[in-house]
């Protein structure tokens, strides 16, 4: 055992550990800026959290004062829509293919029917004459008919 006392060895620790972060100091201070912003946005996102949940605790104590609309306006459903006819006429097909480029061309051109690809076609080989356009309605078109 030690004959010093307590006190003494107690004393002697605290200074060597200040010798020893004395010694780290200048490593330290390299990175105390980035220690200091950390913990600066942590202490932010925790204020930012309690306030948040304090506001959503308000909500619902204040919900029960406030009684709800039956349907605010900004609100359609499915059932509130007017039926549509599944296929559109063949002159708005027309005025739509106008302004597909191939690709999108070519992601619809499965819902087109025959008549509106023969629609289509036409329209194709009277006005834009694109051969990439032809071809690919020409293809699909084929494959309608030898089903």
């Amino acid at each position: 055992m030690s004959s010093f006392p307590l006190p003494v060895r107690v004393a002697a620790g605290l200074a060597a550990t200040a010798v020893e972060q004395a010694r780290r100091l200048p490593t330290t201070l390299l990175g105390l800026p980035v220690t200091v912003a950390s913990q600066a946005l942590q202490a932010s996102m925790r204020v930012q959290q309690q306030i948040t949940e304090l506001a959503i605790k308000g909500d619902e104590a204040l919900s029960v004062l406030s009684t709800p609309e039956e349907q605010p306006a900004w609100a359609t459903f499915d059932e509130d829509e007017p039926d549509e006819p599944e296929a559109p006429p063949a002159s708005t097909v027309v005025a739509e293919y106008a302004e597909l480029t191939l690709p999108q061309l070519r992601g619809r051109l499965r819902s087109f029917t025959e008549e509106e690809l023969a629609e289509l076609l036409a329209h194709e080989q009277q006005h834009e004459q694109r051969p990439e356009f032809l071809r690919m309605l020409q293809n699909r078109l084929e494959r309608l008919r030898d089903r």
